[in-house]
């Protein structure tokens, strides 16, 4: 089964879309307790503002530490995290983000740029050693490329959660140039930047109201084999 195959989950689902609230549930299918769920989920906002509490490395490493185990293709580990804390380092990238995306980014404790590390594969003796020559079947770099990005977007998903499992708030954007910041950040031209991840605390008025999600039916359906 290639990574694109449908992924298909079974859910009693918990959320009143339209209200955007927890609906009682009379058996709670999940692990995870009602408030660990609301906390990286159901409550959980895109941030837009933040406090002025700094984000410590001890609080990135203890998010990078639990995240890490998230699955990704030959166990390689694509996504590379460069930290932008002083004024001089943000100052380099404000420049490249859309007008909307820069005071919140000038003013955020602590700003990410994440990217995918094209070379990946020359780990792959390490990480995946049961398969010593799976760093040779990525040889081709357009190939090598596309499992790089794939598998960073991946990982950032469990990021966002992992800011989330720390109690912080998490803002990512996409309005940005990412040829400048690559040129920027990492001129070798060894990584494609495809995010940027503000976090920190939220601040006052940090989210918007939630918005509507599609309802089970409308995600997941069972293929019987057959029409």
């Amino acid at each position: 089964m290639s990574q694109r195959d449908e992924l298909l989950l079974t859910a009693r689902p918990h959320i009143d879309t339209r209200a955007g609230t927890t609906a009682p549930a009379e058996e709670d299918l999940l692990a995870l307790d009602r408030a660990a769920q609301d906390l990286l989920f159901r409550q959980a906002r895109t941030a837009d503002t933040f406090t002025d509490e700094p984000v410590t490395d001890a609080q990135v490493a203890a998010i990078h530490d639990l995240i890490r185990y998230g699955p990704t293709a030959y166990n390689g580990q694509p996504l590379r995290v460069l930290l932008l804390r002083s004024a001089v380092s943000r100052a380099r990238l404000l420049p490249y983000l859309s007008g909307g995306n820069r005071a919140k980014t000038a003013s955020a404790p602590l700003t990410a740029i994440l990217a995918a590390d094209v070379d990946f594969h020359q780990r792959l003796p390490e990480l995946y050693p049961h398969r010593p020559q799976a760093r040779d079947w990525l040889a081709d770099r357009a190939a090598r490329v596309e499992q790089a990005r794939f598998n960073a977007t991946l990982q950032i998903g469990y990021l966002i959660v992992g800011v989330r499992a720390a109690g912080l708030a998490a803002g990512p954007m996409a309005g940005f140039d990412a040829g400048g910041v690559q040129r920027e950040f990492f001129p070798d031209g060894g990584h494609e930047v495809l995010l940027l991840l503000n976090l920190g605390r939220p601040g006052p008025d940090a989210g918007r109201a939630r918005l509507p999600r599609l309802d089970t039916g409308e995600v997941i359906r069972t293929y019987e084999g057959v029409g």
